[in-house]
């Protein structure tokens, strides 16, 4: 039976508190929210954090507030969020991508907050602690005392031996559905609070892939008021129908004028260590043609660069991303489900 390390609990009664326990704690103190994701990591010794600084207590993190602009508490269960009617169809992003998260049992604890944070994935990371040490573990996880057995071999990414970084992927549903909604977040801290565009939240890198301090929480999510003409939608690629974490994600939100697109935003998951935004200039101001559609696809696919470090064969899941692309702007354009359908049909089948 896998076991989570011993740890200190703090179950504070208000975000203040939590802030200035974990400043107080420091690094090794970490925030719990639904669990979901850290807690299988402290049971595979991914993370050994001295304290857990729960935030099941904070109701203040379950408001929901709409005005000019919708705020979602960041400790809304994904379930929750799923049923949130202020939303609406123009972000129905959001909807789709947290409905296909994992399973209604887990999307009944999991928080948006938490999602938003996921600590991203790899096929020689997300194992357990003996599998790891047998392969002499790895950049992101090298070890109880932070090293490997070989000197040869410390801090080694095992995707790719003779890079000085982590590729661990982003694995997040929501991040790339809100990124291109245009959403931005709250960090709370001791020393304050501050608010910046979702898409500032990530680095491209597979181990310090938050710019999140320790010490910071992330405490609401806020979505600009959306007119009319805008459209949006979500596209996931996994091997299951459901529980599986993304292969691939497309988040699109488009505002059209008649069938014009006036507005684009595009933001891909799972194919680099931080949901990756595409530029979309080459669409506006003029109406999703079959021809518009095969075009941006490609080029918007190009920065996608699968590496050897999740589910299916690299060349399949690059000609995928080229395939969802299209699918979800031709979604947005109105083209009808059955044929939709039908054409998710004809895509090619995976190699194992």
């Amino acid at each position: 039976m896998m076991r989570a390390p011993t740890f200190r609990y703090h179950a504070p009664k208000s975000v203040a508190e939590a802030a200035k326990i974990l400043r107080e704690e420091g690094p090794t103190a970490k925030p719990l929210a639904g669990g979901t994701d850290l807690v299988p990591n402290l049971k595979r010794r991914h993370q050994t954090p001295s304290v857990l600084v729960s935030l099941r207590r904070l109701d203040e993190l379950r408001a929901v507030t709409s005005g000019g602009e919708l705020t979602l508490g960041a400790g809304l269960n994904l379930s929750a969020v799923t049923r949130t009617g202020e939303l609406g169809p123009a972000r129905r992003a959001l909807t789709i991508a947290a409905s296909k998260v994992a399973t209604p049992h887990i999307r009944n604890s999991a928080t948006l907050g938490g999602n938003l944070c996921l600590d991203t994935r790899c096929n020689y990371y997300n194992q357990n602690y003996e599998w790891r040490q047998a392969i002499d573990f790895c950049k992101k996880a090298p070890g109880p005392d932070g090293t490997a057995k070989q000197e040869v071999t410390v801090g080694t990414c095992w995707v790719a031996p003779s890079s000085p970084r982590c590729w661990a992927v982003s694995s997040s549903d929501t991040a790339p559905a809100l990124i291109a909604l245009g959403a931005e977040v709250t960090l709370v801290s001791a020393e304050g609070e501050r608010r910046i565009p979702l898409h500032e939240l990530y680095h491209d890198d597979g181990m310090a892939y938050l710019t999140k301090k320790h010490d910071e929480l992330l405490t609401a999510v806020h979505l600009p008021a959306l007119g009319e003409g805008w459209k949006s939608t979500y596209w996931k690629l996994r091997r299951r129908g459901s529980f599986d974490f993304p292969v691939l994600g497309v988040g699109a939100a488009f505002r059209f004028e008649g069938d014009v697109v006036a507005e684009a935003r595009e933001t891909l998951g799972a194919v680099a260590s931080y949901p990756v935004s595409v530029p979309t200039d080459e669409l506006l101001g003029k109406p999703l043609s079959d021809e518009a559609i095969e075009a941006f696809a490609a080029g918007a696919a190009r920065p996608a660069k699968p590496l050897d470090n999740t589910d299916y064969h690299l060349s399949w899941r690059k000609r995928m991303c080229t395939a969802y692309i299209a699918g979800a702007l031709k979604e947005l354009r109105g083209d009808p489900p059955g044929l939709l359908a039908r054409t998710a049909a004809r895509l090619p089948i995976a190699a194992s």
